[in-house]
Protein backbone atom coordinates (compact mmCIF):
# COMPACT_ATOMS: atom_id res chain seq x y z
CA UNK A 1 0.00 0.00 0.00
CA UNK A 2 1.37 3.40 -0.97
CA UNK A 3 1.46 6.47 1.24
CA UNK A 4 0.40 9.25 -1.15
CA UNK A 5 -0.42 12.95 -0.87
CA UNK A 6 -3.87 14.08 -2.04
CA UNK A 7 -4.30 13.53 -5.78
CA UNK A 8 -5.09 16.70 -7.73
CA UNK A 9 -7.02 15.90 -10.90
CA UNK A 10 -6.29 17.93 -14.04
CA UNK A 11 -7.93 21.35 -14.11
CA UNK A 12 -8.27 23.55 -17.18
CA UNK A 13 -6.79 27.02 -17.44
CA UNK A 14 -6.88 29.83 -19.98
CA UNK A 15 -4.58 32.02 -17.87
CA UNK A 16 -0.86 31.13 -17.83
CA UNK A 17 -0.25 32.52 -14.35
CA UNK A 18 -3.12 30.54 -12.87
CA UNK A 19 -1.78 27.39 -14.55
CA UNK A 20 1.69 28.05 -13.13
CA UNK A 21 0.24 28.59 -9.66
CA UNK A 22 -1.42 25.18 -9.89
CA UNK A 23 1.90 23.61 -10.93
CA UNK A 24 3.50 25.16 -7.86
CA UNK A 25 0.76 23.89 -5.53
CA UNK A 26 1.08 20.33 -6.80
CA UNK A 27 4.87 20.34 -6.74
CA UNK A 28 5.18 21.91 -3.30
CA UNK A 29 2.63 19.51 -1.85
CA UNK A 30 4.45 16.52 -3.32
CA UNK A 31 7.85 17.68 -2.09
CA UNK A 32 6.54 18.43 1.40
CA UNK A 33 5.02 14.92 1.56
CA UNK A 34 8.33 13.30 0.63
CA UNK A 35 10.44 15.44 2.96
CA UNK A 36 8.22 14.81 5.96
CA UNK A 37 8.20 11.07 5.30
CA UNK A 38 11.97 11.06 4.85
CA UNK A 39 12.50 12.88 8.14
CA UNK A 40 10.37 10.28 9.92
CA UNK A 41 12.26 7.49 8.18
CA UNK A 42 15.65 8.89 9.23
CA UNK A 43 14.36 9.16 12.79
CA UNK A 44 13.49 5.45 12.69
CA UNK A 45 9.71 5.84 12.50
CA UNK A 46 7.42 3.72 10.34
CA UNK A 47 6.34 5.71 7.27
CA UNK A 48 3.10 3.76 6.84
CA UNK A 49 3.88 1.88 3.63
CA UNK A 50 5.72 2.79 0.45
CA UNK A 51 5.91 6.59 0.19
CA UNK A 52 5.23 8.11 -3.19
CA UNK A 53 4.55 11.56 -4.61
CA UNK A 54 4.33 12.48 -8.28
CA UNK A 55 5.33 15.39 -10.47
CA UNK A 56 2.81 17.89 -11.85
CA UNK A 57 2.03 17.73 -15.56
CA UNK A 58 0.76 20.13 -18.18
CA UNK A 59 -1.25 18.93 -21.18
CA UNK A 60 -2.96 20.38 -24.22
CA UNK A 61 -5.32 18.89 -26.82
CA UNK A 62 -5.48 20.22 -30.36
CA UNK A 63 -7.63 19.08 -33.27
CA UNK A 64 -6.11 21.07 -36.12
CA UNK A 65 -2.78 21.65 -37.83
CA UNK A 66 -3.41 25.40 -38.08
CA UNK A 67 -2.58 27.88 -35.35
CA UNK A 68 -3.40 31.48 -34.56
CA UNK A 69 -1.32 34.18 -36.18
CA UNK A 70 0.27 36.28 -33.43
CA UNK A 71 2.62 38.93 -34.92
CA UNK A 72 4.93 39.04 -31.88
CA UNK A 73 5.56 35.28 -31.91
CA UNK A 74 5.02 34.33 -35.55
CA UNK A 75 8.76 34.19 -36.23
CA UNK A 76 9.60 32.02 -33.23
CA UNK A 77 10.78 28.48 -33.87
CA UNK A 78 9.02 27.19 -30.73
CA UNK A 79 5.81 27.73 -28.78
CA UNK A 80 3.52 25.50 -30.86
CA UNK A 81 2.87 21.81 -31.41
CA UNK A 82 3.39 20.06 -34.74
CA UNK A 83 -0.23 19.03 -35.38
CA UNK A 84 -3.43 17.68 -33.87
CA UNK A 85 -3.27 15.39 -30.88
CA UNK A 86 -2.60 15.22 -27.14
CA UNK A 87 0.68 16.66 -25.85
CA UNK A 88 2.01 16.70 -22.31
CA UNK A 89 5.10 16.85 -20.14
CA UNK A 90 5.97 16.51 -16.47
CA UNK A 91 7.34 19.59 -14.70
CA UNK A 92 9.73 20.21 -11.82
CA UNK A 93 11.24 23.05 -9.81
CA UNK A 94 8.67 25.74 -10.67
CA UNK A 95 10.60 28.02 -8.30
CA UNK A 96 13.57 27.82 -10.68
CA UNK A 97 11.68 27.62 -13.97
CA UNK A 98 8.76 29.96 -13.27
CA UNK A 99 9.62 32.55 -15.93
CA UNK A 100 10.42 29.84 -18.47
CA UNK A 101 7.18 27.93 -17.81
CA UNK A 102 5.16 31.14 -17.93
CA UNK A 103 6.58 31.99 -21.36
CA UNK A 104 5.87 28.50 -22.73
CA UNK A 105 2.33 28.45 -21.31
CA UNK A 106 1.54 31.86 -22.80
CA UNK A 107 2.80 30.82 -26.23
CA UNK A 108 0.69 27.65 -26.23
CA UNK A 109 -2.41 29.61 -25.24
CA UNK A 110 -1.80 32.29 -27.88
CA UNK A 111 -0.86 29.95 -30.73
CA UNK A 112 -3.54 27.33 -30.26
CA UNK A 113 -6.37 29.02 -28.39
CA UNK A 114 -6.89 25.88 -26.28
CA UNK A 115 -6.96 25.31 -22.54
CA UNK A 116 -3.99 24.13 -20.50
CA UNK A 117 -4.66 21.12 -18.31
CA UNK A 118 -2.60 20.98 -15.13
CA UNK A 119 -2.76 18.11 -12.65
CA UNK A 120 -0.84 15.38 -10.88
CA UNK A 121 1.01 12.97 -13.16
CA UNK A 122 1.75 9.29 -12.56
CA UNK A 123 5.53 9.87 -12.71
CA UNK A 124 7.01 9.41 -9.21
CA UNK A 125 9.45 11.96 -7.80
CA UNK A 126 12.63 10.15 -6.67
CA UNK A 127 13.15 10.95 -3.00
CA UNK A 128 16.70 12.20 -3.65
CA UNK A 129 15.25 15.00 -5.76
CA UNK A 130 13.06 16.20 -2.90
CA UNK A 131 15.95 17.20 -0.64
CA UNK A 132 16.52 20.92 -0.21
CA UNK A 133 19.79 22.41 -1.45
CA UNK A 134 21.61 22.02 1.87
CA UNK A 135 19.84 18.89 3.17
CA UNK A 136 21.99 15.80 3.71
CA UNK A 137 19.62 13.84 5.92
CA UNK A 138 20.41 10.48 4.33
CA UNK A 139 24.01 10.77 5.49
CA UNK A 140 22.90 10.44 9.11
CA UNK A 141 21.40 6.97 8.62
CA UNK A 142 23.22 3.74 9.45
CA UNK A 143 24.09 1.60 6.44
CA UNK A 144 21.47 -1.05 7.14
CA UNK A 145 18.64 1.50 7.27
CA UNK A 146 19.91 3.27 4.17
CA UNK A 147 19.51 0.03 2.23
CA UNK A 148 15.79 0.04 3.14
CA UNK A 149 15.22 3.30 1.26
CA UNK A 150 14.55 1.39 -1.94
CA UNK A 151 11.69 -0.43 -0.27
CA UNK A 152 10.17 2.71 1.21
CA UNK A 153 10.74 5.37 -1.46
CA UNK A 154 11.07 5.78 -5.22
CA UNK A 155 14.71 6.14 -6.22
CA UNK A 156 16.01 7.59 -9.52
CA UNK A 157 14.96 5.41 -12.44
CA UNK A 158 17.22 5.80 -15.47
CA UNK A 159 14.48 4.42 -17.72
CA UNK A 160 12.59 7.69 -17.15
CA UNK A 161 15.62 9.85 -17.95
CA UNK A 162 16.83 8.89 -21.41
CA UNK A 163 17.30 11.48 -24.15
CA UNK A 164 15.13 9.82 -26.78
CA UNK A 165 13.04 12.97 -27.29
CA UNK A 166 16.07 15.19 -27.85
CA UNK A 167 17.74 12.55 -30.02
CA UNK A 168 14.67 12.23 -32.24
CA UNK A 169 14.33 8.51 -31.52
CA UNK A 170 11.34 8.60 -29.15
CA UNK A 171 8.14 7.06 -30.50
CA UNK A 172 4.96 7.31 -28.43
CA UNK A 173 3.03 4.07 -28.18
CA UNK A 174 -0.59 4.02 -29.40
CA UNK A 175 -2.76 6.00 -27.01
CA UNK A 176 0.18 7.76 -25.39
CA UNK A 177 0.53 11.56 -25.55
CA UNK A 178 3.22 13.25 -27.61
CA UNK A 179 5.91 15.17 -25.67
CA UNK A 180 5.70 18.91 -25.07
CA UNK A 181 9.32 19.34 -23.92
CA UNK A 182 12.72 17.85 -24.70
CA UNK A 183 13.24 16.70 -21.10
CA UNK A 184 10.99 14.93 -18.61
CA UNK A 185 10.95 16.19 -15.02
CA UNK A 186 13.14 13.33 -13.68
CA UNK A 187 15.72 14.03 -16.41
CA UNK A 188 15.76 17.71 -15.43
CA UNK A 189 16.13 16.92 -11.73
CA UNK A 190 18.94 14.48 -12.45
CA UNK A 191 20.91 17.16 -14.30
CA UNK A 192 20.26 19.82 -11.68
CA UNK A 193 21.86 17.54 -9.10
CA UNK A 194 24.76 16.75 -11.42
CA UNK A 195 25.41 20.47 -11.95
CA UNK A 196 25.88 20.97 -8.21
CA UNK A 197 28.34 18.10 -8.14
CA UNK A 198 30.43 19.04 -11.16
CA UNK A 199 30.48 22.85 -10.92
CA UNK A 200 30.19 23.39 -7.18
CA UNK A 201 27.34 25.87 -7.61
CA UNK A 202 23.57 25.57 -7.42
CA UNK A 203 21.54 25.58 -10.65
CA UNK A 204 19.71 28.72 -9.55
CA UNK A 205 22.89 30.72 -10.16
CA UNK A 206 23.33 29.68 -13.80
CA UNK A 207 22.73 32.40 -16.35
CA UNK A 208 21.23 32.16 -19.84
CA UNK A 209 24.53 32.83 -21.62
CA UNK A 210 27.36 30.36 -21.02
CA UNK A 211 31.06 30.49 -21.82
CA UNK A 212 33.11 27.30 -21.78
CA UNK A 213 36.88 27.17 -21.60
CA UNK A 214 39.52 24.48 -21.36
CA UNK A 215 42.07 26.51 -19.36
CA UNK A 216 42.07 27.87 -15.81
CA UNK A 217 43.80 31.05 -17.03
CA UNK A 218 40.47 32.20 -18.49
CA UNK A 219 38.71 31.50 -15.21
CA UNK A 220 41.30 33.47 -13.24
CA UNK A 221 40.67 36.45 -15.49
CA UNK A 222 36.90 36.00 -15.25
CA UNK A 223 37.16 36.05 -11.44
CA UNK A 224 39.12 39.29 -11.60
CA UNK A 225 36.56 40.87 -13.93
CA UNK A 226 33.70 39.52 -11.81
CA UNK A 227 34.95 41.08 -8.60
CA UNK A 228 35.72 44.32 -10.42
CA UNK A 229 32.13 44.41 -11.72
CA UNK A 230 30.88 44.14 -8.14
CA UNK A 231 32.61 47.45 -7.32
CA UNK A 232 30.47 49.35 -9.83
CA UNK A 233 27.33 50.56 -8.03
CA UNK A 234 25.65 51.28 -11.36
CA UNK A 235 26.69 48.08 -13.13
CA UNK A 236 24.31 45.66 -14.83
CA UNK A 237 25.43 42.67 -12.76
CA UNK A 238 24.02 42.26 -9.26
CA UNK A 239 26.16 39.39 -7.92
CA UNK A 240 29.19 37.22 -8.61
CA UNK A 241 28.96 33.56 -7.56
CA UNK A 242 31.90 31.16 -7.14
CA UNK A 243 32.15 27.45 -6.26
CA UNK A 244 30.71 26.66 -2.86
CA UNK A 245 27.92 29.15 -3.69
CA UNK A 246 30.10 31.99 -2.44
CA UNK A 247 28.14 35.12 -3.33
CA UNK A 248 29.59 38.61 -3.67
CA UNK A 249 26.88 41.25 -4.02
CA UNK A 250 27.31 44.41 -6.04
CA UNK A 251 28.38 47.29 -3.83
CA UNK A 252 25.34 49.01 -2.37
CA UNK A 253 23.10 45.94 -2.50
CA UNK A 254 22.11 44.30 0.82
CA UNK A 255 23.15 40.77 1.70
CA UNK A 256 20.50 38.07 1.44
CA UNK A 257 19.84 35.12 3.75
CA UNK A 258 21.19 32.64 1.17
CA UNK A 259 24.59 34.34 1.23
CA UNK A 260 25.37 32.89 4.66
CA UNK A 261 25.06 29.34 3.28
CA UNK A 262 28.02 29.80 0.94
CA UNK A 263 31.21 28.05 1.97
CA UNK A 264 34.56 27.84 0.21
CA UNK A 265 35.04 24.22 -0.87
CA UNK A 266 38.14 22.33 0.40
CA UNK A 267 39.06 21.72 -3.24
CA UNK A 268 37.73 22.90 -6.57
CA UNK A 269 35.10 20.68 -8.20
CA UNK A 270 35.83 18.85 -11.46
CA UNK A 271 34.41 21.60 -13.68
CA UNK A 272 34.14 24.75 -11.55
CA UNK A 273 31.43 27.24 -12.48
CA UNK A 274 31.34 31.01 -11.99
CA UNK A 275 28.39 33.32 -12.54
CA UNK A 276 28.05 37.02 -13.28
CA UNK A 277 24.41 37.39 -12.31
CA UNK A 278 21.82 39.75 -13.76
CA UNK A 279 18.36 40.18 -12.27
CA UNK A 280 16.83 38.82 -15.49
CA UNK A 281 19.17 35.78 -15.57
CA UNK A 282 20.71 37.12 -18.79
CA UNK A 283 24.15 37.34 -17.21
CA UNK A 284 27.19 35.20 -17.96
CA UNK A 285 28.11 31.78 -16.60
CA UNK A 286 31.64 30.50 -17.22
CA UNK A 287 32.72 26.89 -16.72
CA UNK A 288 36.20 25.41 -16.95
CA UNK A 289 35.42 22.07 -18.55
CA UNK A 290 39.03 20.92 -18.52
CA UNK A 291 40.48 18.85 -21.32
CA UNK A 292 38.67 16.35 -23.50
CA UNK A 293 35.38 15.64 -25.24
CA UNK A 294 34.01 13.49 -22.39
CA UNK A 295 33.96 16.48 -20.06
CA UNK A 296 32.50 18.66 -22.81
CA UNK A 297 29.63 16.24 -23.38
CA UNK A 298 29.06 15.68 -19.68
CA UNK A 299 28.61 19.32 -18.73
CA UNK A 300 26.54 20.27 -21.77
CA UNK A 301 24.25 17.26 -21.18
CA UNK A 302 23.35 18.86 -17.85
CA UNK A 303 23.40 22.60 -18.61
CA UNK A 304 21.03 21.92 -21.52
CA UNK A 305 18.11 21.34 -19.12
CA UNK A 306 18.39 25.00 -18.04
CA UNK A 307 17.48 25.99 -21.62
CA UNK A 308 20.17 28.66 -22.07
CA UNK A 309 19.97 31.13 -24.93
CA UNK A 310 23.52 30.41 -26.15
CA UNK A 311 26.79 28.74 -25.23
CA UNK A 312 30.17 29.59 -26.68
CA UNK A 313 33.51 27.81 -26.50
CA UNK A 314 36.58 29.95 -25.80
CA UNK A 315 39.78 27.95 -25.70
CA UNK A 316 43.16 27.17 -27.16
CA UNK A 317 43.77 25.17 -30.29
CA UNK A 318 46.52 23.92 -32.55
CA UNK A 319 46.81 26.00 -35.70
CA UNK A 320 47.05 23.74 -38.76
CA UNK A 321 48.01 26.32 -41.39
CA UNK A 322 51.46 27.74 -41.99
CA UNK A 323 50.01 31.22 -42.47
CA UNK A 324 48.68 31.33 -38.90
CA UNK A 325 50.54 32.97 -36.04
CA UNK A 326 50.43 32.17 -32.34
CA UNK A 327 47.66 34.30 -30.87
CA UNK A 328 45.51 34.33 -34.02
CA UNK A 329 41.82 33.62 -33.60
CA UNK A 330 39.79 30.90 -35.32
CA UNK A 331 36.04 31.33 -35.78
CA UNK A 332 34.59 27.88 -36.43
CA UNK A 333 32.11 27.60 -39.29
CA UNK A 334 32.25 23.81 -39.50
CA UNK A 335 33.41 20.85 -37.42
CA UNK A 336 35.19 17.56 -38.04
CA UNK A 337 33.93 15.25 -35.31
CA UNK A 338 36.61 12.77 -34.30
CA UNK A 339 35.68 13.07 -30.63
CA UNK A 340 33.43 9.94 -30.74
CA UNK A 341 31.51 10.68 -27.51
CA UNK A 342 28.29 11.54 -29.36
CA UNK A 343 28.45 8.92 -32.12
CA UNK A 344 25.51 6.96 -30.64
CA UNK A 345 23.27 9.97 -29.92
CA UNK A 346 24.11 12.06 -32.99
CA UNK A 347 25.37 10.08 -36.01
CA UNK A 348 28.36 11.46 -37.88
CA UNK A 349 26.29 11.96 -41.03
CA UNK A 350 24.40 14.77 -39.25
CA UNK A 351 25.95 18.12 -40.26
CA UNK A 352 26.53 20.72 -37.53
CA UNK A 353 25.80 24.09 -39.18
CA UNK A 354 27.21 27.44 -38.19
CA UNK A 355 24.55 29.78 -36.75
CA UNK A 356 24.59 33.18 -38.39
CA UNK A 357 23.58 35.14 -35.28
CA UNK A 358 26.44 33.69 -33.22
CA UNK A 359 28.97 34.01 -36.04
CA UNK A 360 28.17 37.67 -36.65
CA UNK A 361 28.32 38.48 -32.93
CA UNK A 362 31.70 36.78 -32.49
CA UNK A 363 33.21 38.47 -35.53
CA UNK A 364 31.90 41.86 -34.42
CA UNK A 365 33.22 41.25 -30.90
CA UNK A 366 36.72 40.51 -32.24
CA UNK A 367 36.62 43.78 -34.18
CA UNK A 368 35.28 45.75 -31.20
CA UNK A 369 37.85 44.49 -28.71
CA UNK A 370 40.94 44.42 -30.97
CA UNK A 371 39.97 47.58 -32.89
CA UNK A 372 40.95 45.81 -36.10
CA UNK A 373 38.31 46.51 -38.73
CA UNK A 374 37.23 45.38 -42.18
CA UNK A 375 39.58 43.37 -44.36
CA UNK A 376 42.39 43.80 -41.84
CA UNK A 377 40.50 41.52 -39.48
CA UNK A 378 41.62 38.58 -41.60
CA UNK A 379 45.18 39.23 -40.43
CA UNK A 380 44.30 38.10 -36.88
CA UNK A 381 41.24 35.86 -37.35
CA UNK A 382 40.49 33.04 -39.70
CA UNK A 383 37.08 31.50 -40.31
CA UNK A 384 37.19 27.80 -41.09
CA UNK A 385 36.67 24.21 -40.04
CA UNK A 386 37.74 23.08 -36.58
CA UNK A 387 38.58 19.42 -36.01
CA UNK A 388 38.06 17.92 -32.56
CA UNK A 389 39.75 14.67 -31.58
CA UNK A 390 39.69 12.39 -28.55
CA UNK A 391 43.39 11.59 -29.00
CA UNK A 392 45.56 14.26 -27.37
CA UNK A 393 48.66 12.82 -29.02
CA UNK A 394 47.28 12.51 -32.53
CA UNK A 395 50.62 13.81 -33.91
CA UNK A 396 52.30 10.57 -32.82
CA UNK A 397 50.09 8.21 -34.82
CA UNK A 398 51.89 6.41 -37.66
CA UNK A 399 51.72 7.33 -41.35
CA UNK A 400 50.32 10.82 -40.67
CA UNK A 401 46.77 9.48 -41.01
CA UNK A 402 45.09 12.21 -38.89
CA UNK A 403 47.09 14.90 -40.66
CA UNK A 404 45.89 13.63 -44.03
CA UNK A 405 42.25 13.59 -42.92
CA UNK A 406 42.44 17.06 -41.42
CA UNK A 407 43.96 18.38 -44.63
CA UNK A 408 41.23 16.76 -46.73
CA UNK A 409 38.58 18.36 -44.49
CA UNK A 410 40.18 21.81 -44.95
CA UNK A 411 40.52 22.14 -41.16
CA UNK A 412 42.36 25.22 -39.94
CA UNK A 413 42.51 24.31 -36.24
CA UNK A 414 42.38 21.32 -33.90
CA UNK A 415 41.19 20.94 -30.33
CA UNK A 416 39.45 18.34 -28.16
CA UNK A 417 36.19 20.00 -27.12
CA UNK A 418 34.67 22.41 -29.64
CA UNK A 419 32.92 19.92 -31.93
CA UNK A 420 31.39 18.20 -28.90
CA UNK A 421 29.99 21.45 -27.52
CA UNK A 422 28.63 22.47 -30.92
CA UNK A 423 27.15 19.02 -31.59
CA UNK A 424 25.44 18.91 -28.21
CA UNK A 425 24.12 22.41 -28.83
CA UNK A 426 22.64 21.16 -32.10
CA UNK A 427 21.25 18.07 -30.39
CA UNK A 428 19.65 20.02 -27.52
CA UNK A 429 18.54 23.05 -29.59
CA UNK A 430 20.91 25.42 -27.74
CA UNK A 431 22.53 28.04 -30.01
CA UNK A 432 26.30 27.51 -30.08
CA UNK A 433 29.52 29.04 -31.34
CA UNK A 434 33.29 28.62 -31.14
CA UNK A 435 36.13 31.14 -31.05
CA UNK A 436 39.55 29.60 -30.46
CA UNK A 437 43.02 31.05 -30.09
CA UNK A 438 46.06 29.43 -31.71
CA UNK A 439 48.51 28.46 -28.97
CA UNK A 440 50.80 26.13 -30.93
CA UNK A 441 51.45 24.84 -34.46
CA UNK A 442 52.62 21.23 -34.09
CA UNK A 443 52.71 20.57 -37.84
CA UNK A 444 55.16 23.42 -38.26
CA UNK A 445 57.48 22.80 -35.32
CA UNK A 446 55.99 25.51 -33.09
CA UNK A 447 55.15 23.68 -29.88
CA UNK A 448 54.42 25.27 -26.53
CA UNK A 449 57.49 25.73 -24.35
CA UNK A 450 57.15 26.98 -20.73
CA UNK A 451 58.41 30.52 -21.34
CA UNK A 452 56.58 30.90 -24.64
CA UNK A 453 53.35 29.57 -23.13
CA UNK A 454 53.46 31.93 -20.15
CA UNK A 455 54.03 34.92 -22.44
CA UNK A 456 51.25 33.80 -24.74
CA UNK A 457 48.78 33.44 -21.89
CA UNK A 458 49.56 36.92 -20.56
CA UNK A 459 49.16 38.41 -24.01
CA UNK A 460 45.97 36.78 -25.15
CA UNK A 461 43.76 35.42 -22.34
CA UNK A 462 42.40 38.79 -21.19
CA UNK A 463 41.63 39.88 -24.75
CA UNK A 464 40.06 36.56 -25.72
CA UNK A 465 37.79 36.55 -22.66
CA UNK A 466 36.70 40.14 -23.29
CA UNK A 467 35.80 39.16 -26.85
CA UNK A 468 33.60 36.35 -25.57
CA UNK A 469 31.88 38.65 -23.09
CA UNK A 470 31.40 41.31 -25.76
CA UNK A 471 29.80 38.73 -28.04
CA UNK A 472 27.31 37.91 -25.29
CA UNK A 473 26.50 41.61 -24.90
CA UNK A 474 25.73 41.79 -28.62
CA UNK A 475 23.59 38.64 -28.52
CA UNK A 476 21.71 39.88 -25.48
CA UNK A 477 21.01 43.23 -27.12
CA UNK A 478 19.41 41.67 -30.20
CA UNK A 479 17.02 39.61 -28.07
CA UNK A 480 16.86 35.93 -27.25
CA UNK A 481 13.99 35.43 -29.70
CA UNK A 482 16.43 35.92 -32.58
CA UNK A 483 18.81 33.25 -31.33
CA UNK A 484 16.72 30.09 -31.32
CA UNK A 485 17.19 29.24 -34.96
CA UNK A 486 14.92 27.05 -37.06
CA UNK A 487 18.11 25.27 -38.08
CA UNK A 488 17.97 23.52 -34.72
CA UNK A 489 14.37 22.29 -35.02
CA UNK A 490 13.32 18.93 -36.45
CA UNK A 491 10.29 17.96 -38.57
CA UNK A 492 8.06 17.16 -35.59
CA UNK A 493 9.36 19.37 -32.83
CA UNK A 494 8.33 19.80 -29.17
CA UNK A 495 6.62 23.07 -28.30
CA UNK A 496 8.82 24.14 -25.38
CA UNK A 497 11.91 26.20 -26.23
Amino acid sequence: MSNLPPFIAPERFTDARAALAQVMRIYEGSIAHLRQAMQRFVAGDDTGGHVRACYPLVRIHTDTVSRNFIPDSAQLSYGFVAGPGRFETTLTRPDLYSDYYLDQFNLLLQNHGVELEVGTSTQPIPVHFSFAENDHVEGNMPTQRRTLMRDMFDLPDLAAMDDGIANGTYQARPGEPQPLALFTAPRVDYSLHRLRHYTGTGPEHFQNFVLFTNYQFYIDEFITLGHKAMQDPNGEYIAFVEPGNLITRRVGLPAEAVDALGKEPPRLPQMPGYHLVRADRAGITMVNIGVGPANAKNITDHIAVLRPHAWIMLGHCAGLRNSQQLGDYVLAHGYVREDHVLDEELPLWVPIPALAEIQVALEQAVADVTQVKGAALKSIMRTGTVASTDNRNWELLPDNQPQRRFSQSRAVALDMESATIAANGFRFRVPYGTLLCVSDKPLHGEIKLPGMANHFYRERVDQHLRIGMRAIELLRAQGSEQLHSRKLRSFSEVAFQ
